[in-house]
């Protein structure tokens, strides 16, 4: 065992050596990777070291520098060293974080990682908290409260009568919502019909005149309803007006859960309009965020946050004859997650978070949003550039962008038309906006300087970068920057399509 580990640990140390400066990008497409892993099961046992040399060698053409401070696609963070040390352990360690008698030194981690969650994005004291894979599994827990609850107060117990026959749940949501929300709300079974879209402004905010609306709908019906609130836009990082959004809910008897995937961490901000951004929060009745992007532990972790303890552990607590479970009733991790067997995930966040500290993690935070509002303003100074999630004015005292997300389009600064790159007759602004701005995306990750995602914003193709790694410094906004410029300046050609951003009208992460 201990020479694969030694083969293991040298490829590893050589990726972060050269994580930096590596094209951000993967030099080969799944298709590649697929044929060079792919084969007949071999009859018999393989070297421990070979396997793994010849896993890296399959493989490693195939890996996207994720960690890269250079990655600004989707929303992702780093991996700060501490995470990333007790993650190596937790592996090593092997430990089934389900049960406090089978890994104490799991369930204790979780116990003091959540309760430091919680008091670092300013939650009620005594929240229960679940860690789970991501935001998604993390809505899943947080509603599956929320559905609890709700039927409960309508006279109906959900965890032994299922739905048939419930009362109905109506779910509240922004029109901006995040995917996820929609993935979640179908595990739970409800139905995508379920949901009543609420208005939203310019930047993707819901509006509260349209959830008072809705609301005053919903209570003429007398159905039990949910509202799930957002805390960070996934394109423009913008946030609901979370305590007007929690008082109209209330008075209404309705459940309140927050999407703060990245958001709710603007919570420890030194920047005063940015604590603002998360204001009433505190509010609601659930929260679920993720630890593997602002908090930068490596994948996977979520967590999940709920005020309303009983309901949250009616909802997911298992039992058998045979557990051996925690006499005080609270610290064992299955009454808080879907899973039963699960990895200790929560042993790199309390290694992250006492690594940062408040101050660390306070830093972090603002010094991400400072490197996006940097970035944003030198992008808005490039021809035909304009950034669509700007929140003041270029050379105004305040920040151009309100968090650590920044959103563009590329329009043709020229009336002329490259009729031989763009040979459909009469195509608007509009459209030429549309393939410049997905050329210069599909350029600058093309490039391997920087990774950006596309994205369509309010049915025009747009641009994100999201700078949320603890590692990314001037430097390597600097490099972006200039990578977008010269992509901006120069895209001559419609991009082919092994060159094409995967993902231009998709789902933004």
């Amino acid at each position: 065992m201990r020479a694969a580990l030694r083969a293991a640990a040298g490829h590893a140390d050589a990726w972060l050596a050269g994580l930096a400066e590596r094209p951000v990008r993967p030099a080969h497409g799944a298709a590649e990777v697929l044929a060079r892993l792919d084969g007949r099961l071999p009859a018999g046992p393989s070297d421990p070291v070979a396997v793994v040399d010849a896993l890296v060698e399959a493989v490693g053409g195939g890996l996207t520098a994720t960690g890269s401070p250079r990655f600004f696609g989707y929303v992702v963070g780093g991996t700060l060293p501490a995470a990333l040390a007790a993650d190596l352990l937790a592996v090593v360690w092997d430990q089934n974080a389900a049960l406090a008698s089978l890994s104490p030194a799991a369930s204790a981690a979780e116990a003091v990682a959540g309760r430091w969650v919680a008091e670092l994005l300013g939650l009620p004291s005594g929240v229960s908290v679940g860690f789970t894979t991501g935001t998604q599994m993390a809505h899943v827990t947080a509603l599956a409260a929320a559905r609890q609850r709700v039927l409960a107060d309508a006279g109906w117990d959900v965890a032994a009568d299922g739905l048939t026959g419930a009362p109905p749940v109506r779910v509240l949501a922004g029109a901006d919502r995040h995917a996820t929300v929609d993935a979640a709300l179908r595990l739970l079974g409800f139905g995508t019909r379920t949901i009543v879209e609420v208005a939203t402004d310019a930047l993707g905010r819901m509006r509260p005149d349209a959830l008072r609306t809705a609301l005053t709908a919903t209570a003429a019906t007398q159905r039990p309803t949910i509202v799930v609130a957002q805390a960070g836009e996934i394109n423009t990082g913008a946030f609901d007006p979370l305590a007007e959004i929690c008082a109209l809910a209330h008075v209404h008897g309705a459940w309140v859960h927050v999407d703060g995937a990245f958001g709710l961490w603007a919570k420890v901000s030194a920047s005063a309009p940015r604590r603002a951004l998360v204001a009433g929060a505190e509010l609601a009745d659930s929260w679920a965020t993720d630890g593997h992007k602002w908090l930068n532990v490596p994948y996977d972790c979520g967590i999940a946050l709920v005020a309303d303890r009983t309901a949250h552990r009616r909802a997911m607590s298992a039992s058998a004859d045979y557990f051996v479970l925690d006499s005080a009733g609270q610290l064992d991790p299955v009454d808080w997650t879907p899973e039963f067997s699960r990895r200790a995930r929560a042993l790199a966040v309390y290694a992250a978070l006492r690594s940062l500290g408040r101050s660390g993690l306070r830093d972090l935070v603002d010094r991400c949003c400072d490197l996006a509002d940097d970035a944003a303003t030198r992008l808005a100074a490039l021809p035909g550039v304009t950034v669509l999630n700007a929140t003041g004015d270029r050379g105004s005292p305040g920040p151009l962008v309100a968090l650590n997300q920044v959103l563009i389009r590329v329009d043709d600064p020229s009336p002329a038309v490259d009729r031989a790159h763009d040979p459909r007759p009469a195509a608007g602004p509009a459209a030429r906006g549309d393939l410049l701005t997905r050329r210069v995306t599909a350029a600058v990750t093309a490039g391997g300087e920087a990774y950006v995602t596309g994205t369509v914003w309010r049915g025009r193709a747009a641009m994100r970068l999201s700078v949320s790694n603890w590692a990314t410094t001037r430097r390597e906004i600097d490099r972006a920057v200039a990578a977008i410029a010269d992509a901006v300046a120069g895209p001559a050609r419609p991009p082919r399509p092994r060159d094409a951003d995967p993902h231009p009208g998709g789902v933004p992460l």
